[in-house]
């Protein structure tokens, strides 16, 4: 039983005590004046962005151009220009909800904004940077966004114990939810023996609800049974609604008690991931099903319009009953063949897989419209003219070259565990490695900056690879050993002729070492007839059909 809140859906969904967030920010909604009217007639007191937001923001308009030209005029690497460009948003972001902030004791008139994705297994390196971000947008209201990944719980610590608002990220377990819980009552402890005031120290936990409901649809079609039809769509909103019973607990408990008499501000849950992914499934039930006072719901701008639409709020918030649907919903997918904490690792994985190829992504259009805005290349690590720039592109290519090559190597070593050809996949991908830092070290001896950047697109672009024409979409069939065999084959002799090149460069250019590059260029013969053998035996298993087991 619903009721109907057709007069202003969003108003009712604010006054029932659901703080209304838009999950996106662009130049285009600050400067076009969208944003404002979110705020007044929409109700919206909260922004959170991540990489992808931003590396769509950039495509559209050209309200970045002029600061990109700019940058590119100075110099700037690509990682200065990323940076510089989503602070300067997320500050004017900041001020345009500084009367929500005001009005609302802090509360809500937040917004977020994300470390870098690629060092969410760094736990000193995130920390740092959130620091970094704090001092930079220089706003009170500012959220810094950090994944809950096991590394992350400790700089999740480390920042809140600086006095530092947080909006932790990425949050899919029930176990990893205690554990940032954990983390942030463990902070505020730290701050408060350090004589910080609690008070002025905020938090969120972004639970992502829409994803999970994806990941275990897709288990249930692989089933391919009615039984599992009808558990469709119901394991995202139970898993929410156990989450929300944890944070209940934790509030109830003394030690949070003594926080709370001591200033602390609880850390409420916000349900991210609420645009509905299958269009079978009413538009925002990511919404109406999570109405709990005291909770955020930060939404993509069409479930916003959805709900403003023909949003509804439900006749009664989660009580011991729903809790109780929950987790016997979550039973009966264990019992039907789901392993939940197996989909929760895969969504964490693929998570921080898609937020870096995002920042890949952005990355690679920043440096493109800094260069085209000033018609030169933006730093060492691109290039410039004449022939130094151009060996700064030759090596920085091939650099990226190997490092989507050692993901290829890993993944390849990984698909023959316990097979005889596991060991010599696992010392190949030591040997490409080393190969890899060798080259990052000849670069510096020539005075080459690594493209983090490039580095990143060539990860990227190895993952998108394992979507291979070998017949399987999403499993191995006997032509991905042979179509990796030839892509390792030809990644190594590409090596072998960038070794080739530079040790014809050794002879007149003192920097480079003509031993230690013949020593390359044999190691690199070796691994060729070493991947041709691999090459030939895979080729003879799949396509001979003399070498077909008997059925």
């Amino acid at each position: 039983m619903s009721v109907s809140a057709s007069s202003d859906p969003l108003a009712e969904l604010s006054a029932a005590g659901v703080s209304v967030w838009l999950d996106d920010l662009s130049r285009e909604l600050l400067a076009g004046g969208e944003l404002k009217e979110l705020i007044v007639g929409k109700h919206v007191v909260g922004v959170t962005t991540n990489p992808t937001i931003f590396a769509s923001a950039l495509s559209k308009g050209d309200r970045y151009n002029d600061q990109l030209a700019r940058l590119g005029a100075q110099g700037a690497q690509v990682d200065d220009a990323v940076f510089a460009l989503t602070t300067d948003d997320v500050r004017e972001g900041c001020r345009a909800f500084r009367e929500v902030y005001r009005s609302s004791g802090g509360v809500d008139g937040r917004v977020s904004i994300e470390v870098d994705p690629r060092l969410a297994r760094d736990a000193g390196a995130t920390a740092t940077q959130a620091v970094k971000l704090w001092e930079t947008v220089a706003e009170p209201n500012l959220f810094v966004k950090i994944p809950a990944t096991s590394e992350g719980l400790a700089a999740i610590t480390a920042t809140i114990a600086r006095g530092i608002s947080v909006n932790v990220t990425l949050i899919f377990s029930l176990d990893r939810y205690r554990k940032v819980m954990d983390a942030y009552q463990t902070g505020l402890e730290q701050a408060l023996e350090a004589g910080l005031d609690l008070s002025g120290i905020h938090s969120v936990a972004s639970f992502f609800v829409s994803r999970v409901d994806t990941e275990v649809d897709r288990r249930l079609d692989t089933l391919n049974s009615s039984h599992a039809k009808e558990l469709k769509g119901k394991a995202a909103v139970a898993n929410a609604r156990l989450a929300y019973r944890a944070y209940e607990q934790v509030v109830a408990e003394a030690r949070w008690q003594r926080l709370a008499a001591a200033g602390a501000n609880v850390q409420r849950p916000l349900w991210a991931s609420t645009g509905v992914k299958n269009p079978d499934y009413p538009d925002t039930m990511y919404v109406s099903d999570l109405v709990i006072a005291g909770t955020v719901n930060t939404m993509p701008g069409t479930t916003l319009t959805a709900f403003a639409d023909h949003g509804t709020l439900p006749a009664h918030t989660p009580a011991a009953g729903d809790y109780a649907a929950a987790e016997a919903h979550l039973a009966l997918l264990q019992d039907a063949g789901v392993d939940f904490a197996d989909v929760t690792e895969v969504l964490e994985r693929e998570g921080l897989e898609k937020f870096e190829a995002s920042w890949a992504e952005l990355g690679a259009s920043v440096s493109e419209e800094m260069r085209s805005g000033t018609g030169t290349a933006t730093g060492a690590a691109d290039g410039g003219s004449g022939s130094a720039g151009l060996l700064a592109i030759y090596l920085n290519d091939h650099h990226t070259g190997a490092t989507g090559g050692l993901e290829l190597f890993r993944r390849a070593a990984g698909a023959k565990k316990g097979d005889e050809q596991e060991a010599v996949l696992t010392d190949l991908a030591r040997q490409v490695e080393e190969d890899r830092d060798a080259l990052a070290q000849i670069m510096t001896d020539l005075d080459v900056s690594v493209d983090r950047t490039k580095a990143a697109l060539g990860w990227v672009a190895e993952k998108a690879g394992r979507l291979k024409t070998n017949g399987h979409l999403f499993s191995r069939s006997p032509l991905s050993d042979v179509l990796e065999a030839e892509a390792m084959l030809l990644g190594v002799q590409g090596k072998a002729a960038c070794w080739r090149t530079l040790r014809a460069l050794a002879d007149t250019d003192r920097r480079l070492d003509a031993t230690n590059l013949d020593t390359l260029l044999e190691r690199a013969e070796q691994q060729s007839t070493a991947l041709e053998e691999l090459r030939a035996a895979a080729a003879t298993r799949a396509l001979d059909p003399q070498s077909a087991p008997a059925s």
